[in-house]
C-alpha cells in the first residue's frame, strides 16, 4: 500500500467506529480519516474530529448541530447535520472506502447511496443485507462495488475463500460462541436482568449485538446476512456453538476439505482486514497461542430455549420482507428489554408476533421495506 486510504467512518462513536480508529491512528501511514459521523454522542464526536481532522463530520441528530459546529468552528471541518446529511456525504470524492458501523436499520439508506456513489463499503451493519440482501447485492454488482464485511464470521468466511471463488462451496459454518447464558434453560432465563445480558464471555461490542448474541438472534442474523455475501441456500450455512471463540468461522468445499480462520477474539482484526484489503498489514495484536487453549470445543445450538435462530431461518426461508419484520420487531424488542419494559424472554415473543401479523410482501421494492420497518415498530410500539 503506497497511497493513504482516506475512510469514512458511519458510526464513529459505537464500539466499531472507535476501534476503527484505534487501527487508523496506529496504521496513519496506510489510512486517514476523511469523514466521520455519529447520531447523539456529540462530545465523542467532537472530540475525534479535533484528533483525526476529517473533511467533514455529521451528527445524525439536528438538535446537536450547533453544540458541534461552534466546537469545531476554528478548524478545517465541514459540519452536517441530519439523516439526509449522512446520506449524501458518503458521495463525497475524496472517500476511498466508507466503514458502515451503524447499528440497525439506519444503515440501509446510506450504505445504498455509498453503493451508487461507486465507494467499497467496508459492512459492519449486518442489518443491511438482513433488510434488504437482495437490492444491496444487486446494486453492489451493477456498479460494481466490493462488499468486504467487518463481522467476526463473515471476515473468516471471506478469508478463507480468497483464492477459492473459483471452487464450488458445499457448505459453511458459523461459530457462536453461546452468549453469556449457554447452557441454560427457559426457566432459568425468566428472570434475566440487562446487566447480566450485557456480560458477554468473549467479546466487546455495543450494548445491541450482546443482548443479540445472549438470545442468538445475533447468529439468525448473520446467517441472513451470509446468504447473501456469498450467494448460498438456508441449508448450505450452518452454525455450531464454539465456546472459545477462536475458530471465527469454517467453509467446508465439495471435495469435503474444510478451511478454517482462527485468532484471538478482537475486533480490530477484522476491521483492518477489511479497510487494508486486498493487503495484510503488520499489527500489534495479541497473538494465539495453542499453549493457553488447549481444548477447542463445539456444540450443537439449543433452538429450543434461543429460539431466535429458529425464527431467523424461518424469515429466510420466506424471503420478501420477513427479515425486514424480524429486524425491526428484534430492534424494538432489545430496546425495551434494555429500558426494562419487558422480559428476556419477551424478546422473542414480540419477533414470532411480528412475523405473524405485519403483512407479507413476496418481491418488495425500497419504499416496501422502509414502510415494512415503519409499520413493524409502530405495531410494537402501541
Amino acid at each position: 500500500m503506497t497511497l493513504r486510504k482516506r475512510i469514512a467512518i458511519l458510526g464513529s462513536t459505537g464500539s466499531i467506529g472507535t476501534q476503527a480508529l484505534e487501527v487508523i491512528r496506529a496504521n496513519t501511514q496506510f489510512f486517514e480519516v476523511e469523514v466521520l459521523t455519529a447520531q447523539n454522542n456529540s462530545d465523542l464526536l467532537i472530540k475525534q474530529a479535533i484528533e483525526f481532522q476529517p473533511n467533514a463530520v455529521v451528527i445524525a441528530n439536528e438538535n446537536h448541530y450547533h453544540k458541534v459546529s461552534e466546537a469545531l468552528q476554528k478548524y478545517p471541518i465541514k459540519v452536517y447535520a441530519g439523516a439526509k446529511s449522512l446520506a449524501s456525504v458518503v458521495q463525497m470524492e475524496g472517500i476511498d472506502t466508507v466503514l458502515t458501523a451503524l447499528v440497525g436499520f439506519a444503515g440501509l439508506t446510506p450504505t445504498i447511496e455509498a453503493i451508487k456513489a461507486r465507494k467499497p463499503i467496508a459492512l459492519a451493519n449486518k442489518e443491511t443485507l438482513v433488510v434488504a440482501g437482495e437490492l444491496i447485492t444487486e446494486l453492489a454488482e451493477k456498479y460494481q462495488v466490493p462488499i468486504i464485511p467487518v463481522d467476526s464470521e463473515h471476515s473468516a468466511i471471506f478469508q478463507c475463500l480468497v483464492g477459492e471463488f473459483h471452487n464450488k462451496i458445499e457448505k459453511i459454518i458459523l461459530t457462536a460462541s453461546g452468549g453469556p447464558f449457554r447452557g441454560k434453560k427457559r426457566e432459568e432465563l425468566k428472570n434475566i436482568t440487562p446487566a447480566q445480558a450485557l456480560k458477554h464471555p468473549n467479546w466487546s461490542m455495543g450494548a445491541k449485538i450482546t443482548i443479540d448474541s445472549a438470545t442468538l438472534m445475533n447468529k439468525g442474523l448473520e446467517v441472513i446476512e451470509a446468504k447473501w455475501l456469498f450467494g448460498l441456500e438456508s441449508h448450505q450455512i450452518e452454525v455450531i456453538v464454539h465456546p472459545q471463540s477462536i475458530i471465527h468461522s469454517l467453509v467446508q468445499f465439495e471435495d469435503g476439505s474444510i478451511k478454517a480462520q482462527m485468532g484471538l477474539p478482537d475486533m480490530k482484526l477484522p476491521i483492518q482486514y477489511a479497510l487494508a484489503f486486498p493487503n495484510r498489514i503488520s499489527s500489534n495484536f495479541p497473538r494465539f497461542d495453542f499453549a493457553k487453549y488447549p481444548h477447542l470445543t463445539f456444540e450443537q445450538p439449543d433452538t429450543h430455549t434461543f429460539r431466535n435462530l429458529t425464527l431467523a431461518y424461518e424469515a429466510l426461508a420466506m424471503g420478501g420482507n420477513a427479515p425486514c419484520i424480524l429486524n425491526a420487531a428484534n430492534e424494538i424488542a432489545v430496546a425495551d428489554f434494555l429500558a426494562e419494559k419487558i422480559s428476556f424472554l419477551e424478546i422473542t415473543d414480540y419477533i414470532e408476533k411480528s412475523l405473524q401479523n405485519v403483512d407479507f410482501i413476496a418481491k418488495p421494492t425500497l419504499e416496501d421495506l422502509l414502510e415494512t420497518d415503519k409499520l413493524t415498530r409502530k405495531r410494537l410500539e402501541r
